[in-house]
Parts: C-alpha cells; structure tokens; sequence
C-alpha cells in the first residue's frame, strides 16, 4: 500500500465540537480532585497533541472522552450531545464512532493479528470479503502484513502496538484517541504511524494523542494541550514549554 489513504477515509457530517469539556473535574470517592476545572474544545478535524509530566492526569482525561470514566463535576460533550443525558443506545453508537489506542493494546489472545484488526468491522455487521482487502493494505503500512496470521502472544510489544492502531483505525473513526502510540516502536516506524494519523485527519478524523516524544510532535504543525497536576493549559506551542 503506497499511502494509508485507502482504508482510512472518513465519511461522517461534519460537526462544529467533536469534544467539548467545560469545568470538568474528576475525583474518586471522597479523595481529592485528579482533574480540576478542565475546559477543552477538539473541534471537528483538529489534530491534537496532549503533554505533560508522568501522573498529571493524561490518560484520565483521555478515558473521559471515550467515555470509560465518568466526570464528578462539569459538562462533557461528544459529538454534540451530552454524555450525561444519554441513552444507552445512544452512548453505544457513540462509541463506534471512536478509534482508542491504549498503552495495554488490550488484543485477543485467542484471535490471530488479522481478527483482532478485524473486530470492529465485525461487530458492526461487515462481510468479511468486503474488508479484507483494507485489513491486508493496512497491515501492510503498519509493517506486519508478514505477521497478519500470528497470534498476540507471539508479537513483540512494538508489533502488538502496531496491530493496536490498526485496529483503531480500520472502522475510519470520527475521532481517534491515542495514548502513547509509539512509545515501543522505533523512530523509522513512529514516523510512519505518525504519517498515518495525520492522513486520517487530512481525511476529516479529528485526532488527539497523548505524548511524551518532543521529536514527534515537532513533526507537525498541531495544537498542542498541556496537563499539570490536573489542571489543562493551552496554547503552549513554543517548545519552551515541551
């Protein structure tokens, strides 16, 4: 596949907002706030690069908006409606909307590379000969068309990250939120993924990605978000601030 451009087009409405925080704050019980009067706006298209030191709240925030936490306080809203007031059925679809990478990759044991990128294709109702063909171009861009038939137990951590974002973005999401996306892999192959996601928000997937590589950031021209002790800036584009 010369270019990811094939399987990873998206085909949504555009919408103004795709993520909107405002004074969001999260705590556990009754222990003290991990998020503080957190305000964000992802605007449809945006590309995103989250920073900030180990524990500042990173990840937390990005389980906010793929909705695998709950805020104690403030407004969130995805795709324009809030999270609070939806429905079941509501909150699901949504979901399906949104591509995650995690830094625990979180793949089947029991599904070959190629089932595991195929998941989301799968639950969604797709046959299996309409797809295929993207699985193998995509596998092939993210280096492990060799590796398509492999178990995850048998993959060494930068190829599971590799299969991870395959399977986040095969479903050609309206938003895709990546932790950490090239923490195990190479510079060559960081490159390359970083390459991929920026093809998908050429292509209308708004993107966020949590970081802490100065050198992939200082790829693009992108907003970027800063988060100390739980509390979010913006604006921060000098590297002085990196």
């Amino acid at each position: 596949m010369s270019s990811p451009t094939a399987p990873i087009a998206s085909q949504s409405d555009p919408i103004r907002d795709v993520v909107r925080f405002e004074r969001v704050g999260l705590r556990y019980g009754r222990g003290p706030e991990i998020l503080s009067d957190v305000n964000m706006r992802l605007a449809h298209g945006s590309f995103t690069f989250l920073t900030g030191p180990s524990g500042a709240g990173k990840s937390t925030l990005l389980k906010l908006c793929y909705m695998a936490l709950k805020q104690s306080r403030g407004l969130i809203n995805l795709f324009e409606k809030d999270i609070s007031v939806m429905s079941r059925t509501e909150e699901q679809a949504t979901k399906r909307k949104i591509g995650v990478v995690l830094q625990d990759f979180r793949l089947i044991d029991h599904l070959s590379v190629f089932e595991n990128v195929a998941l989301p294709l799968r639950v969604s109702g797709e046959n299996r000969a309409d797809y295929t063909q993207d699985i193998v171009e995509l596998l092939h861009w993210v280096g492990l068309d060799h590796r398509m038939n492999a178990m995850p137990q048998t993959l060494s951590g930068g190829e599971q990250q590799r299969a991870a974002i395959a399977r986040a973005v095969i479903a050609k999401p309206d938003l895709l939120i990546a932790d950490e996306p090239t923490g195990n892999v190479d510079p060559a192959i960081g490159r390359r993924l970083l390459r991929l996601f920026s093809e998908m928000n050429r292509m209308g997937t708004t993107v966020i990605i949590a970081t802490h590589d100065v050198s992939l950031i200082r790829e693009m021209q992108a907003d970027i978000l800063r988060i100390e002790k739980g509390r979010l800036l913006s604006g921060l584009n000098d590297e002085a601030h990196l």
